[in-house]
């Protein structure tokens, strides 16, 4: 057993969001600018028309001691908010979760012998974060963790006192750990998060198990489902991409299915189709929404190349795209492209390195565990965070009666978002879903459904 006595860590930005079934914005923010010599907080400030207090709110980094703003940094400028007169806020409680215990237990490989290991270490090592933060507003939390590697007999571990006396545990990673942990919380009512990809359907069998993870099939559904609500008045446009290992056909196949049965006409072209051909099947009255057959970089590259020819032919089309999650991996090269053809990405995360907390938690990680994170989608660190706010808050306020539903969820997620059903009368499966809308004019919504 790992125990681990928790760093004091002032964190930067709490806000709550009640998560509902309808659409959602993403923060955005008025300006990006960049400090030139002789810049102040104040003429900066001014130069905006808000407060002092409103531009460091939109950048947590200068909350933090020692900070020095430098020519050449870049400033999120915030758009100003209606002032209200003599109207005065409700005082908040800094310690709501007074005289609340959470004891937590982890059990994932904590080591640095592999990727595995070295994943769940930065996931760990942002749930201890969301521990300390929440210590901070007055919660007692207990974390005991556990070293479990892909060979270990996690049977082993279960006779501690420590492990029975846990209200959660985050754990396993391996399909083969989690039936017997799966009994081990089943007889002692502890909620499990199984907060990885696993094989096996021990979510419907056990209901305190929490799976994080969806399936192919479930996100297949969530984004034809999307797809079909918000382009109900649009011409779908289906190009083959002469992709013969793509692994898309279920989604591509499956929307066509269902536009059929809705009497929905569309149109199909290909890659390799003259410029004629290409453009006879799209609509000059309707939005014409680009899904493709792969989720590829080359083939995107070169419908993108293909599209923009396509634009300039006939510069009145109305275009979208509607890409898939891997498309988030492709930002630096085709971030503006996303752009200009009003694009849509399906996923269960967003990763914006603009946002305000995750500048404060990027910088706040490096300053305590003197690095920075893996560059991978999503940060390992923040789905740590995001789980360890999402789960210990809602046990703290509701005790063995979470359940993590739309309804019970007060805590908006910097990267991460959850939001629980029920299978069948057994556990709790996460079915989190929102489309990324890289917008025309530069911004980013993120729509939920």
């Amino acid at each position: 057993m790992i125990f681990e006595s928790m760093k004091r860590i002032v964190f930067l930005f709490i806000a709550a969001l009640f998560v509902t079934c309808g659409f959602a914005q993403a923060q955005q923010y008025r300006d990006r600018y960049k400090v030139k010599k002789k810049d102040t907080l104040y003429g900066i400030a001014k130069k905006y028309d808000i407060s002092v207090d409103a531009l460091i709110e939109a950048n947590p980094e200068m909350k933090v001691d020692g900070y020095e703003m430098k020519k050449g940094d870049y400033v999120l400028i915030p758009f100003a908010t209606k002032k209200t007169g003599s109207a005065k806020a409700s005082p908040v409680s800094s310690a709501p979760f007074a005289g609340k215990t959470v004891n937590v237990g982890v059990m994932l490989p904590l080591h640095d012998v592999d990727g595995d290991g070295r994943r769940m270490v930065e996931y760990y090592r942002g749930l201890l974060m969301a521990c300390d933060s929440l210590r901070a507003q007055g919660m007692n939390v207990n974390v005991n963790a556990w070293n479990v590697n892909i060979d270990a007999d996690i049977t082993k571990f279960m006779p501690q006192a420590a492990a029975a006396k846990c209200n959660i545990i985050f754990g396993p990673l391996y399909s083969k750990q989690v039936h017997a942990l799966a009994e081990f919380c089943k007889a002692r009512n502890i909620k499990m998060v199984i907060p990885f990809s696993i094989s096996g359907d021990d979510v419907s069998l056990y209901p305190q198990i929490f799976q994080v993870y969806q399936t192919d099939d479930r996100l297949t559904n969530s984004s034809i489902e999307s797809f079909l609500k918000l382009f109900a008045n649009a011409h779908p446009v289906f190009i083959d991409c002469n992709d013969k290992s793509s692994k898309k056909a279920s989604f591509t196949f499956g929307l066509r299915t269902r536009l059929e049965s809705k009497g929905v006409r569309y149109g199909i072209t290909n890659l390799n189709s003259s410029d004629d051909a290409f453009a006879n099947q799209f609509s000059t009255t309707q939005n014409n929404v680009v899904i493709l057959n792969t989720g590829r970089s080359p083939e995107l590259t070169q419908v993108l190349n293909k599209l923009s020819t396509l634009k300039s032919l006939k510069p009145g089309l109305r275009i979208s795209l509607y890409g898939y999650t891997e498309w988030l991996m492709y930002l630096g090269i085709d971030e503006a492209k996303f752009h200009e053809f009003d694009t849509y990405i399906p996923s269960t995360f967003f990763y914006n390195p603009y946002d305000s907390r995750t500048r404060g938690f990027e910088q706040n990680y490096r300053k305590w565990f003197k690095g920075d994170m893996q560059s991978a989608l999503p940060r390992f660190a923040l789905t740590g965070y995001d789980h360890g706010q999402f789960f210990l808050r809602g046990i703290a306020s509701m005790g063995k009666s979470f359940n993590g539903t739309a309804k019970q969820n007060a805590y908006k997620a910097i990267q991460t978002p959850l939001s629980f059903k029920q299978i069948s009368t057994a556990g709790m499966q996460n079915c989190f879903f929102e489309l990324l809308h890289y917008k025309t004019d530069g911004g980013i919504d993120a729509v939920s459904f």
